[in-house]
């Protein structure tokens, strides 16, 4: 005990090598999800997959998890997060290995739900490690540095038509690729494991409650703060993802771009992110005012979508206006959980939220899909997205509302400032 209490903190340089290995993790994540839209024009080519074949496959990864990352939030908060990030990973390699054995779109929507499986409850997971790491000290700053390594998998795939251009004579070597970074996550989760094994016997670590049993009704006990979050989290992801499902060929069609530059100008989004999230999430630390941040950021994304579908305006504005979003509400929007939930309940609140999110995400892949196919142009959709962001501002000025209250979180308070007591 005494022996115990002599140990020192993790020092910053340790807190940071943890974040660089969890954040690899996500990096193999986030290029296996999105190797599919940069092959929407093959997979339509030599396997006559449709737009709403092509829908399913990134829906069919969010179905399963209307169910399964709340369970793995809560498997998370019961058994920790070394074995669970590890198990996670592995269903991550599994799915993306079965996709790119396909060729049928059973085979890969099998191997789509598999990756879907693990992929996101992974993500919750090193959510949850980076809020219980860097709670009270840089924690936007860290959610955005986490954000930047896992986004440039996202931009290493959307742009693999450049740098890969060879790989693109046939749809299964680019997925060959993503199951090397789906290897590349498991491996850096197997690092992290060490680390944290490590931390535990060397330094003096806060203590994180367990707990004792799933208590499933324990979800009805958060906050109206953390609800008005989720509610923002649902419409901003359904209005940014199932565009980047179609994004690559929507520009080739309707503004006669190439591949590679319709890839590049979709990873503009990843690129900004890539930037700017950390810069945010480090302003957001000290300056506070995170509701106001998050309704700027969703105003942002209201015209974008008409603009690119009734004008031939220069494509590089809408989407430097959209990757402005697209950096500027994650890095505020992950990090406002850590504040409002308290700290045993971590795991099964953002496993709760990344439910939800899920739900919107399969049903607005499948939606934009089948409006595509029904309206033979993209208009419809354009539409959706549009007022997703309409009900992303509505939500921010509710949250706003609720934390400018007597017993408010400490949303608007910035490091240094005092939070005001909660009632």
């Amino acid at each position: 005990m005494i022996q115990n209490s002599l140990k020192k903190e993790p020092s910053a340089f340790f807190r940071w090598v943890v974040l660089l290995f969890v954040s690899l993790a996500m990096f193999g994540n986030y290029y296996v999800y999105d190797s599919i839209s940069p092959l929407a024009d093959l997979l339509a080519k030599q396997l006559h997959f449709s737009d709403s074949n092509i829908g399913l496959l990134n829906a069919i990864y969010s179905i399963p998890n209307v169910f399964m990352v709340l369970i793995g939030g809560i498997i998370i908060d019961k058994i920790g997060t070394r074995v669970s990030t590890f198990v996670f990973a592995l269903l991550c390699l599994l799915g993306a290995g079965t996709t790119a054995l396909g060729g049928s779109l059973i085979v890969m929507a099998s191997g789509r739900l598999i990756f879907g499986l693990g992929a996101e409850s992974l993500i919750v997971a090193v959510t949850t490690i980076i809020g219980r790491w860097f709670k009270g000290k840089e924690l936007s700053f860290a959610f955005g540095l986490n954000l930047t390594l896992a986004r440039l998998g996202s931009f290493a795939a959307l742009n693999s038509p450049s740098w890969g251009k060879e790989f693109y004579n046939n749809w299964q070597m680019p997925l060959i690729i993503s199951v090397i970074a789906a290897v590349i996550s498991v491996v850096s989760v197997i690092i992290y494991w060490g680390l944290d094994v490590h931390a535990a016997k060397s330094f003096s670590l806060r203590q994180v409650p367990k707990q004792d049993e799933i208590r499933f009704r324990e979800i009805f006990s958060f906050s109206r703060s953390y609800w008005y979050v989720v509610l923002l989290c649902v419409t901003f992801y359904s209005a940014v993802f199932p565009f980047q499902t179609f994004a690559v060929k929507f520009f080739m069609e309707l503004h006669g771009v190439s591949r590679e530059f319709g890839g590049f100008l979709s990873s503009m989004l990843t690129l900004s992110a890539m930037v700017l999230t950390p810069l945010f999430g480090l302003f957001a630390d000290y300056f506070g005012r995170r509701s106001m941040l998050m309704m700027f950021g969703s105003l942002l994304l209201i015209p974008v979508y008409l603009l690119m579908t009734y004008t031939q305006i220069n494509l590089f504005i809408p989407m430097a206006a959209m990757g402005l979003s697209f950096s500027l509400i994650p890095a505020v929007m992950w990090p406002s959980v850590a504040i409002i939930v308290d700290e045993s309940k971590l795991g099964t609140a953002y496993g709760l939220m990344t439910m939800i999110q899920n739900i919107g995400l399969a049903a607005f892949n499948l939606t934009i899909g089948l409006a595509n196919d029904a309206s033979g142009s993209y208009t419809m959709g354009m539409w959706i997205f549009s007022v997703l962001g309409f009900l992303g501002v509505a939500f921010s000025i509710l949250l706003r509302k609720v934390e400018t209250e007597p017993g408010a979180h400490g949303l608007e308070m910035g490091i240094g400032k005092k939070v005001q007591d909660q009632v």
